[in-house]
């Protein structure tokens, strides 16, 4: 494990784990270590901390406290990115917020060919679920049995199929996205 330059303050810290409760704020060096490294073992970093979040009202209340004490926020989906963008830094600073328990599928809708669901959705969940409605979600990595839909779009990944069905982007009709202000920006859309 990388050594912590700086640390949070204890009080903050507990400030950030009464949002999501004790059981969903790693704080034990075993319990944080798969968040702190990307899958080739190149990018390692430090925190105190790992949220994780189980409703967009509380990923909501934890920037809100973010942006008022000016604590760095690292999102992490799956962490099967191979660029390090999801590791937190060095310094002890960041806070890793693990979107993985925001992972419901919250809608199929047969008659529009949409899909709603939130960020920590495993990719293969998504294409299984799609399947059992007659339906084809043509995303497909090799990380599919890991990799989340968050990281998927923010990455923008093309997979496969990318010639066929175009990158993540072409496949999104809309997001629901949390601002550093705590407000929801909602743009979810179906077709009509």
């Amino acid at each position: 494990m990388t050594e912590i330059t700086e640390t949070l303050d204890s009080a903050l810290i507990d400030r950030f784990a009464a949002i999501v409760g004790d059981k969903y704020a790693l704080r034990d060096e075993r319990d944080i270590a798969p968040y702190l490294i990307e899958r080739r073992g190149l990018w390692h970093g430090a925190t105190s901390l790992v949220l994780r979040p189980g409703s967009v009202d509380e990923v909501s209340r934890i920037m809100r406290l973010a942006t008022e004490t000016g604590t760095p926020i690292v999102p992490q989906s799956g962490n099967t990115g191979l660029v390090g963008a999801q590791v937190p830094d060095r310094s002890g600073r960041e806070i890793v917020l693990s979107l993985s328990r925001l992972n419901r599928i919250r809608e199929i809708d047969v008659l529009s060919n949409t899909v709603t669901v939130e960020a920590g959705v495993i990719l293969q969940t998504l294409q299984e679920a799609a399947d059992a409605a007659d339906r084809l979600f043509p995303l497909s990595l090799a990380a599919q049995g890991s990799c989340q839909i968050g990281g998927n779009l923010s990455s923008n990944a093309g997979g496969t199929g990318v010639l066929a069905y175009g990158n993540a982007r072409e496949l999104c009709l809309g997001v629901e996205v949390v601002l550093p202000t705590g407000e929801v920006f909602d743009d979810l859309r179906k077709l009509k």
